[in-house]
């Protein structure tokens, strides 16, 4: 099954020149929590989706999109 939400975070990663070493230090989070979400084993909360979608100047809608 299509994780769309883990597509997106790790497109918009890769666009904006992040390692996910980088973006889990701009974030204050682990390299294994970001690639966990990148790989669609977990998913953050909803309060990290708003951060998310601020940091990379996107919608909640776009992150969670097809």
């Amino acid at each position: 099954m299509k994780n769309s939400f883990a597509e997106n975070l790790k497109k918009l990663r890769l666009e904006n020149g992040f390692s996910q070493k980088n973006l889990a230090e701009k974030l204050e989070i682990s390299v294994k929590t970001l690639s966990h979400w990148e790989t669609g084993y977990s998913e953050p909360s909803i309060d990290f989706i708003l951060k998310l979608a601020t940091f990379f100047e996107v919608t909640t809608d776009y992150l969670l999109s097809d």
